[in-house]
C-alpha cells in the first residue's frame, strides 16, 4: 500500500513539475519504482510458486505414502481373508469327516447291537437245549436208578426167599 501511495505522490509531482529534466528524473524514478514493484511482485510470485510446489510435492509424497499403506492394508486383508477361507474349508472338511465317522460308528453300533441280540437269542436257545439235555439225563438216571433199585430190590427179595 505504501508503494501505491508513493506512486500516486510521484505521479502528482510528475504532473505538477514543469521542467523536462525534472520530468526525466521523475519518469526514471517512476520506472525504477515500477521495476522495484514488479521485482517484488515477481519475488512474491516465485515464493508463492515455490510454496505451492513444496505443498504439492509434500501432498504427492503423502498421497503416495497413503496409497502404499492402502496397498499393504489391502494385501493384508486379502491374506487374512484367504487364511480364513482356507481354515473354513479345513474345518468344513474335518466336520464332514467327523460326521462320516459318527455315521460309521453308529452303523457299527447298530450291527453290534444286532449281533449281541442274536448272541443272546443263541445263548437262550443253548440254555434251553442244555436244560432239556439235563432233564433227559436226569430222567434216564432216575429211571435207571429206579430200575436198578427195583432190580436190586428184586434181587434182595430173591436172595432172601432163596430162589
Amino acid at each position: 500500500m505504501d508503494v501505491s501511495l508513493r506512486s500516486d505522490e510521484n505521479l502528482l509531482s510528475f504532473i505538477g513539475s514543469s521542467s523536462s529534466r525534472e520530468h526525466g528524473s521523475t519518469v526514471l524514478n517512476l520506472v525504477l519504482q515500477a521495476a522495484e514493484i514488479f521485482s517484488g511482485m515477481e519475488a512474491t510470485v516465485r515464493e508463492t510458486e515455490a510454496r505451492a510446489q513444496s505443498i504439492r510435492k509434500s501432498s504427492d509424497e503423502k498421497v503416495q505414502l497413503v496409497e502404499k499403506r492402502i496397498q499393504v492394508a489391502e494385501r493384508a486383508r486379502r491374506e487374512v481373508t484367504d487364511q480364513a477361507e482356507h481354515k473354513l474349508r479345513e474345518a468344513s472338511k474335518a466336520l464332514k469327516q467327523a460326521q462320516s465317522r459318527i455315521t460309521a460308528a453308529e452303523n457299527l453300533l447298530t450291527a453290534l447291537e444286532f449281533r449281541a441280540q442274536s448272541a443272546e437269542a443263541q445263548l437262550c436257545d443253548a440254555k434251553q437245549t442244555l436244560l432239556q439235555v439235563e432233564l433227559a439225563i436226569r430222567e434216564r438216571f432216575l429211571n435207571a436208578e429206579s430200575a436198578t433199585a427195583r432190580a436190586q430190590d428184586d434181587l434182595a427179595v430173591a436172595h432172601s426167599t432163596g430162589a
